[in-house]
């Protein structure tokens, strides 16, 4: 938890001292977005002389340290953009582990680049789906053209309503001419959309709060009609498909969710699977043909869940549901490294 812990204080969170660096990055409305730079442990052991020489804390100028230098003037650094779930700050509960579990893929090459969206932690404004995406692509735009980060060695990860935000960022990206894509992208716990969530959603995975309303279509219509951002992850997810299939360009997504998340059920996964699926052909493919698919060809892999791989010329789709990681757990698992690991080793197979 972070109550009554200083975020400027990383240590304080079981970092080594200057192993991150929090500072802030400049949002294209003009606001501050705070933000934490992690240095991969690995390449901290080689540098922790010089590190530990410098002023630990907030940095107002973020190119002027070690940190900065190492993951800039690095042309084999990997960088992974964080975008966490709902409520709460870059510190708050599983978020950590997390960031540790991203850069186990690599000790000495990972480094892990997550901020707090507006109205969240020390980032001011009004949050919304319009003003979160553009967060993030400040966020990215920062990392491109500041740290000098190339598309092709960063991955974007998202965990929760973090999903929605990589897959509209991912999704903007391609659009551009010429198309931008990045190494890959993780989506931990993802949903299909906000009125599927709402439909789906229950207490502690068993008391339902809305879905009973779902057999009254008009009534549910109506109390979904007040719901202000949508996020429709299921079609940016086959807009994002279609468009590098169309480009040509390479691609891959890694979906993951456990069977015991009471927050995000897990067929939301199932639901963005097939829609990314299904934009990779002009033809497409039914729901209940892919569900056959699965049955012909997934890797069970027994208690600990299954895997699915849709690959086609230019894309790899890949689901892995688990059987257990909650909503949160699950991101300093061992599965969010090797999928990390998986993604930049096709990235760059050097």
């Amino acid at each position: 938890m972070t109550w009554f812990k200083d975020l400027n204080v990383p240590e304080s969170f079981g970092f080594l001292r200057n192993q991150v660096i929090p500072f802030q990055i400049r949002s294209s409305d003009g606001g501050l977005l705070y933000a934490w730079h992690m240095i991969p442990l690995g390449l901290y052991h080689r540098h922790e002389p010089d590190l530990l020489t410098e002023p630990a804390g907030l940095v107002f100028d973020i190119s002027s340290r070690i940190a900065f230098k190492l993951v800039r003037d690095d042309h084999e650094a990997r960088l992974v953009i964080h975008m966490h779930g709902a409520a709460g700050t870059v510190g708050s509960g599983y978020r950590v582990p997390n960031y540790r579990a991203l850069s186990a893929a690599h000790p000495e090459k990972i480094h892990v680049l997550t901020f707090d969206y507006r109205g969240f932690g020390y980032s001011r404004g009004e949050p919304s789906e319009r003003g979160l995406i553009a967060d993030a692509i400040s966020v990215v735009d920062w990392a491109i053209n500041t740290a000098g980060v190339p598309p092709s060695r960063i991955l974007i990860f998202g965990q929760s309503i973090g999903t929605a935000v990589s897959l509209a960022v991912s999704e903007y990206y391609a659009q551009q001419s010429p198309s931008i894509v990045f190494a890959g992208m993780v989506l931990v716990a993802p949903f299909a959309d906000v009125a599927t969530l709402v439909a789906t959603y229950c207490i502690a995975g068993t008391i339902p709060v809305i879905s009973p309303l779902v057999r009254f279509p008009r009534l549910f219509e109506y109390l979904t009609s007040f719901i202000r951002d949508t996020w429709s992850s299921k079609e940016r997810i086959a807009r994002f498909v279609r468009i590098n299939e169309g480009n040509g360009q390479r691609y891959r997504i890694t979906l993951i969710h456990a069977e015991d998340d009471w927050d995000i059920p897990w067929q939301h996964t199932e639901t963005l699977f097939w829609h990314a699926v299904n934009a990779t052909s002009a033809q497409g493919i039914s729901y209940d043909e892919l569900e056959q698919r699965k049955r012909e060809s997934k890797n069970d892999l027994g208690a600990a869940g299954s895997v699915m791989e849709w690959r086609t010329e230019h894309g790899v789709i890949r689901e892995e549901i688990l059987k257990t990681g909650l909503h949160d757990v699950i991101m300093g698992n061992p599965v969010v490294s090797l999928a990390v690991m998986r993604i930049f080793a096709a990235a760059d197979p050097s």
